[in-house]
This record gives structure tokens, sequence and C-alpha cells, in this order.
């Protein structure tokens, strides 16, 4: 993300705190501030199903105790765009502190091919892996930096 948009705190927000249990496959363990989930995501980049289950903070927390990465810690900020989109824009902390990154959920492959992306976006990390959340819990950032020079 090249640039917060104006007055980024009016927009709803929430703190979320995850790490991995496996990146291969993909299973991810997120508290979105009180609310708690596993999620299971299939392999891709621009697309690629997943499959969230709440669970209870003691169902968390217990399985909190496998994870494999480290943790990364981000404010998510919910910023309505045009055609009833939302970015979801990622501001980072602790080892990841300086990234932010934005991301648009689309209904089909088509329409964000033709998605016309606000300037505050930046580059298009789309096709990067380094920029999965699962890459920044195992490498931080220091494979973004290499990758930039």
């Amino acid at each position: 993300m090249q640039s917060l948009p104006d007055n980024i705190d009016q927009y709803k927000h929430a703190e979320i705190v995850q790490a991995y249990i496996s990146v291969d496959p993909t299973i991810r363990l997120r508290r979105s501030d009180n609310n708690y989930f596993l999620t299971v995501k299939q392999s891709g980049l621009l697309a690629r199903e997943e499959t969230e289950f709440a669970l209870t903070k003691s169902q968390f927390d217990h399985l909190w105790e496998k994870i494999e990465t480290n943790t990364v810690r981000k404010t998510r900020f919910f910023i309505p765009l045009q055609d009833g989109l939302t970015a979801e824009a990622d501001i980072y902390y602790d080892d990841l502190q300086g990234l932010m990154t934005v991301e648009v959920e689309f209904s089909d492959t088509e329409q964000a091919k033709h998605f016309d992306p606000p300037h505050w976006f930046g580059t298009d990390v789309t096709y990067d892996p380094n920029y999965k959340n699962s890459m920044l819990a195992i490498n931080g950032i220091r494979l973004i930096s290499n990758s930039n020079k």
C-alpha cells in the first residue's frame, strides 16, 4: 500500500493476531477482536478457496500451542469502495512494523481483472508470494526488502 486513505480512523476496523499451525497446507489461527477462527486455505495467489471455522476462546488457546510460525499482529481497516467492494487495509506491528497492505475480495477472477484500484493502493503484489501472511509469519519482511532491490 502506497499510503493510507485520509481519516483512516473513521472506518470500521479490527485488531488481528494470527499464526499458522501449518503453511503447507495452510492452516491459520486468528483472533479478530474477540472472535476466534481456524481457517484452511487452498494454494494460489489471485484466487483460492478457504474454509473458516469459528472457535471458542478455549479451543483457540488450546490450538495456539500448536503454531509453527511467528505471530502476525495487525489492524485491519474496512474501507468501502465502488461497486459494493471493500478494501481491507492492514497495518502491521512488531517485526513487521512499517508494512501496510491492502486486499479486495472479488466475486470472481473477471471482476478482479477489471478492477481499477484507487491511487493509494500502490504497487500490486498479488503475484508476489512473499506478501502472503503465511510467508510473512515465517520470513518477516526481509524477503520483501531483498526482492525490491
